[in-house]
């Protein structure tokens, strides 16, 4: 299904998965988890080297879970790290409030990037060559990458087999965030008309099932389209779940003084929900709950 030159590992869902492309004694790699992974992405990269030099990290986009391992790959392989254009700024200031850190409550240890790649730049990784495509909407300065040749789709978080990334950019309420649904639809609308056989996605297994998982990302985003409030709730669905994962246990009188402590959720809740924040607590753990997320043992919030 997918060339030799490439590997995929794949990681649990606080971490992005990891793509290794080999190019003789040299590789390349796209993405790098989340910090509190960084060891583990290090060790994994360093055993599927197997002796090589990994010369080029690159970025799909900003958000912790693709970002938080570039110090520690950097740090130990010593490559050079290259961003989308849209984030350069971003980085070398290190906005946390513009990279989604603060708000979202989480966590990326700083780096320096030594290139940028922008829509339509083409390169090679693993012996193909890729075109670099826009595809905002989760973010909006998210890039794909495209290989015509053997009809390969680097997603990132704009398609996955079952949907895409939460798009904040919707939520977030000041002029840049606008149109982040329009944005996202007109992703899928690109996406759907390159030669595609094989999707490689920022989160889960590489699939084949292509038409299927855009129809299923239409459908999502219609949802969301014709009721913001559902995506409000998916997005607080999603940073708290997040959080579990990476905390592990929480406990559940804890919860509103954390909701509280994120700028995102207070700004989401009084948007869009305008309840307070034990009332937003108690349907967040209860919604959870329901879909096997989370596990309430003796008023420890347990992730799963």
């Amino acid at each position: 299904m997918l060339p030799d030159s490439l590997l995929v590992l794949e990681r649990g869902w606080l971490s992005s998965n990891n793509l290794l492309f080999f190019e003789g004694e040299q590789a390349a790699l796209i993405d790098s988890g989340y910090v509190t992974h960084a060891a583990q992405t290090v060790s994994l990269v360093e055993h599927a080297l197997a002796g090589r030099a990994l010369t080029r990290l690159l970025n799909t986009h900003s958000h912790s879970d693709h970002i938080g391992g570039n110090a520690a790959v950097t740090a130990a392989f010593g490559c050079q790290v290259i961003v989308p254009v849209g984030i350069d700024a971003t980085i070398a200031e290190w906005d946390e409030e513009a990279l989604l850190l603060s708000p979202l409550g989480q966590s990326a240890a700083r780096f320096r990037h030594d290139a940028t790649i922008a829509a339509g730049d083409e390169l090679e990784l693993g012996g193909l060559t890729w075109r670099a495509i826009a595809v905002p909407g989760h973010d909006m300065d998210a890039l794909a990458f495209h290989n015509a040749e053997r009809r390969l789709l680097v997603s990132g978080d704009a398609l996955w087999r079952n949907g895409f990334g939460v798009i904040f950019s919707e939520l977030l309420g000041h002029p840049e965030g606008a149109g982040g649904l329009k944005a996202a639809r007109e992703t899928l609308n690109v996406l759907a008309r390159l030669p595609v056989d094989v999707v490689i996605p920022g989160h889960g297994a590489p699939f084949v099932e292509v038409e299927d998982a855009f129809t299923r990302a239409y459908q999502r985003l219609v949802a969301f389209e014709q009721d913001v409030e559902l995506l409000a709730r998916h997005a607080l669905k999603v940073i708290v779940a997040f959080a579990l994962l990476e905390r592990r246990r929480l406990p559940r009188a804890e919860l509103p003084e954390f909701l509280a402590s994120l700028s995102f959720c207070q700004s989401v809740n009084a948007r869009y929900l305008n309840q307070s924040n034990e009332a937003l607590a108690g349907w967040l753990v209860r919604d959870l709950l329901r879909a096997g997320a989370l596990q309430d043992s003796a008023g420890i919030l347990v992730a799963v």
